[in-house]
C-alpha cells in the first residue's frame, strides 16, 4: 500500500471524474463480471463454493515461481496461496505443507510443481479438505517409494551430473548437504524454453533442496484417494517425460501435454492455469 496523500484540487477534481465514470458505467450494466463468459460459468456452478487453490513450489525454485499462474487464476476470481516450501526433505516438507492446509476453510484444489508434487502426495492424504491433486511436471510418488529410485527408473534426466553440493545443517543441527543447480547448466536443464535473462535470474536465486530428499520414503499416496490431473512437459530435461507418463497412467490421471522444458509455470502458464481451473471446476460439480 501506498502512504496516504492530501488531495490537491486536481486529484479531488480527477477522483469525482472517476466516480462519475464509474456510476455511467453502472447505469448502463456494463460490468467485466457481467460480460465475462468465466462469470458465466461461475454462476452455473454456484451451487458449491470456490475451492481454494494452493500452489506448492518444488527444489530449486521459491513460491514465486508460480507468478505467471498466480496473476491468471487471480484474474479470474479464485482464492491462491503459494506457501514457502522448505525443501529441508519430504517428511518435514510434507508436514509443514500440511499444516498449512490445514489453515485453510473449505475446499481445497492442491497443486504441486516438479519435487512439490511428492510433497503434496504426502500432505494430502491427512487434509480432507482436499478435494483434487494437480502435477505440473512433478513426481508423483506411491507409498514406498524413493524419489531418487523413481527418478531413475526412466532415461532422460540431466539434473544430476549439474548438481553442486554445498554442506549445510540439517533441521535437527546434524551434518547435512544442500544441493543447487549450477548456475551455468540451470537454464539448459530447468528452464531452456524461458528467456535467458530469466533463467539467469531464477539460477540466482533458486532455494537449495536438501540431499535427504531424494533418499526419504514416501510412507503415503494421496492420488490413490483423489481425482488427480497431470500435466506432462514433453521436453523436460529435469524429470523423463516418460516417468510423468508412467505416473499418470497409474494415478488415473486427467492427462494434457506440453512441449515445455521442466518450467511450464513460466513457458505455458495458460495451460497451467487451464488444467488448475478444470479441477477447481470439477471439485464443484
Amino acid at each position: 500500500m501506498f502512504p496516504a496523500q492530501p488531495l490537491s484540487a486536481k486529484g479531488v477534481s480527477r477522483r469525482a471524474a472517476i466516480t462519475a465514470g464509474a456510476a455511467t458505467v453502472a447505469s448502463l450494466g456494463i460490468g467485466t463480471a457481467a460480460a465475462s463468459p468465466a462469470a458465466a460459468q461461475d454462476r452455473a456452478l454456484s451451487g458449491k463454493p470456490r475451492p481454494t487453490i494452493v500452489l506448492v513450489h518444488g527444489a530449486f525454485a521459491d513460491a514465486s515461481s508460480w507468478s505467471p499462474v498466480i496473476e491468471r487464476l487471480q484474474d479470474r476470481g479464485h482464492q491462491v496461496l503459494a506457501p514457502a516450501n522448505p525443501l529441508r526433505g519430504l517428511h518435514h516438507d510434507a508436514a509443514h505443507i500440511a499444516a498449512v492446509l490445514e489453515s485453510v476453510e473449505g475446499p481445497v484444489v492442491l497443486a504441486g510443481h516438479s519435487y512439490g508434487g511428492a510433497v503434496i502426495t504426502q500432505a494430502a492424504a491427512r487434509i480432507p479438505g482436499v478435494r483434487a491433486l494437480v502435477y505440473v511436471a512433478a513426481f508423483m510418488p506411491d507409498a514406498g517409494e524413493v524419489l531418487g529410485e523413481l527418478s531413475a527408473r526412466f532415461p532422460g534426466s540431466q539434473l544430476a551430473p549439474a548438481l553442486t553440493q554445498v554442506a549445510s545443517p540439517a533441521p535437527d543441527g546434524s551434518p547435512g548437504l544442500d544441493l543447487y543447480i549450477r548456475t551455468d547448466r540451470f537454464h539448459q536443464v530447468f528452464a531452456q524454453d524461458v528467456p535467458r535473462d530469466t533463467a539467469r535470474t531464477l539460477a540466482a536465486v533458486q532455494r537449495p533442496l536438501s540431499a535427504t530428499a531424494f533418499g526419504d520414503q514416501a510412507t503415503t499416496a494421496a492420488w490413490r484417494a483423489l481425482p488427480s490431473w497431470t500435466l506432462i512437459a514433453t521436453e523436460d530435461h529435469g524429470i523423463p517425460p516418460e516417468l510423468q507418463r508412467f505416473q499418470a497412467r497409474r494415478a488415473g490421471s486427467h492427462t494434457v501435454e506440453v512441449p515445455s522444458s521442466h518450467l511450464p509455470l513460466q513457458s505455458f502458464p495458460h495451460a497451467v492455469t487451464s488444467l488448475i481451473r478444470s479441477a477447481a471446476d470439477a471439485v464443484r460439480r
